[in-house]
C-alpha cells in the first residue's frame, strides 16, 4: 500500500486516547474509537478559516463535526453543508454555521469516513444510508479527505456489502439485475422490518459480490440499470485518507 506516515502533531495522540478511553481490560471497541477519533483530529487540522465544509456523515465523520465545532468556539470562521439530516441536526446543536449547495455550488474540503478503503483510494460508503448526498458533496469539493480506523483498510473493495439506492418502483427488476451480475442481494430494513427510507426518499439494496476486481467497470454497469439513483462506489475521489493506525495517524495517498 502507498501510504506516507506523517507523526506530525497526531504523534502519541492515539495512544493517548486508547489510554482515555479503555478500562484495565482492553477492548476492539474502545480501539477502533480511539482510531477514529485521531483520524478525525488531523484530519480538521487541514481546515482553514474562511472555509466552505462538506460534512459527512458516520461515526468518524461525527468526530470530525465535534472537533470542528471546538475550533469554531476557538474562533475559526467556516460554514458547512451536511451530507445528511442526522449530520444536520448534529451541526446545529454544536453551533457550527451552515449553508447550501445553492448559495455555495462549490466546497473546498469535504470530510467523510468510509467502509471500506482500498489502495488506490476507491472507496464503499453508505452504509449509514447518505451516500447519495455524500458523493454529491464529495464531488463539489476542491479536496475530498477521508477519515477512519485502521479495519477499513482493505487490499480489495467488496467484503462490506455495497449499498445502492434505488426508487422503490424499480426496486424488484433492479434486484434481479444486480444479482445477475453475480451479488447477493437484500432490501436494507429498519429494525421492525419496514423498508429503510433514505433522506431522498429511496430505498437501499445492500449487494455482497465479494472480491471487486474492477471497481470502475462495476461502476459502469450499475448506473446503466433504470431505476438506480447512484451506489456506495466513490471512485478516484479521494485526495487522501487518513487512518487511525498503531499509535499514530497514518496518511494514505493515491
Amino acid at each position: 500500500m502507498r501510504a506516507l506516515i506523517r507523526i506530525a502533531f497526531v504523534h502519541g495522540l492515539l495512544r493517548e486516547l486508547i489510554t482515555n478511553n479503555m478500562s484495565a481490560q482492553p477492548d476492539i471497541k474502545s480501539i477502533r474509537d480511539a482510531e477514529k477519533q485521531a483520524a478525525a483530529r488531523a484530519a480538521v487540522q487541514l481546515v482553514e478559516s474562511g472555509r466552505v465544509v462538506g460534512l459527512g456523515s458516520g461515526s468518524t465523520a461525527t468526530y470530525a463535526i465535534q472537533y470542528l465545532a471546538e475550533r469554531v468556539r476557538s474562533g475559526l470562521k467556516i460554514v458547512g453543508i451536511p451530507t445528511s439530516q442526522s449530520t444536520k441536526n448534529l451541526a446545529e446543536q454544536l453551533g457550527i454555521p451552515l449553508t447550501t449547495l445553492e448559495e455555495n455550488p462549490q466546497i473546498d474540503i469535504d470530510i467523510d469516513g468510509a467502509d471500506e478503503i482500498d489502495p488506490q483510494l476507491n472507496l464503499i460508503k453508505g452504509g449509514g444510508g447518505a451516500l447519495l448526498r455524500e458523493k454529491v458533496i464529495a464531488s463539489a469539493s476542491k479536496r475530498f479527505i477521508v477519515v477512519a480506523e485502521s479495519v477499513k483498510l482493505v487490499p480489495h473493495l467488496g467484503k462490506f456489502p455495497l449499498p445502492v439506492e434505488v426508487i422503490p418502483f424499480a426496486e424488484p427488476l433492479i434486484k434481479s439485475r444486480i444479482e445477475e451480475l453475480g451479488a447477493q442481494v437484500s432490501l436494507r430494513e429498519y429494525a421492525y422490518g419496514n423498508a429503510y427510507v433514505t433522506d431522498e426518499g429511496h430505498h437501499i439494496l445492500d449487494c455482497t459480490f465479494g472480491e471487486i476486481a474492477d471497481p470502475a467497470g462495476l461502476n459502469a454497469r450499475l448506473h446503466a440499470i433504470p431505476g438506480v439513483v447512484e451506489h456506495g462506489l466513490f471512485i478516484g475521489m479521494a485526495e487522501m485518507a487518513f487512518v487511525g493506525k498503531d499509535g499514530s495517524v497514518v496518511e494514505v495517498k493515491r
